[in-house]
């Protein structure tokens, strides 16, 4: 491995690590296409590796919200049993699929969470607005 490459790797963690603690969303959604597209990894590896490391980014972020008050700990408990669950299964799945389909899988996942959060904005909105007229 070249030194360039090394750099391109800590700048890919760098940048998930960021949007995971700036939005709270998995390293993957960035990690994997850049490992994909900038590395020419295959998309099984690019998620197998993603997987294992945001567990570091994900633990460093949660510890943060934490400290600050904004981390459900009971839940996120729950969350994580059925997460890792699920994990198994879906790892077990994605292996037996092949590469070129996973990544069509991987982009239709990225397309409509993207849809769902630009179609979904100004119902969030209303809803904000419902809760808080109850509270007040």
């Amino acid at each position: 491995m070249t030194p360039l490459e090394i750099l391109e790797l800590i700048g890919i963690g760098v940048s998930a690590g960021f949007l995971a603690g700036l939005l709270g969303v998995g390293g993957g959604i960035l990690m994997v296409p850049a490992m994909v597209l900038l590395m020419n990894f295959g998309q099984h590896v690019a998620q197998g590796t993603s997987l294992l490391v945001i567990i570091p980014a994900a633990l460093t972020g949660s510890i943060t919200h934490y400290r600050n008050g904004r981390l459900l700990l009971r839940d996120a408990v729950f969350l994580a049993l059925g997460g890792a669950i699920g994990a198994v299964f879906g790892s077990v799945f994605a292996l037996s699929v092949e590469d070129a389909v996973l990544r069509r899988l991987f982009a239709g996942l990225l397309l409509v969470s993207g849809l769902r959060i630009v179609l979904a904005r100004g119902l969030n909105q209303r809803r904000r607005e419902t809760v808080g007229a109850q509270d007040a």
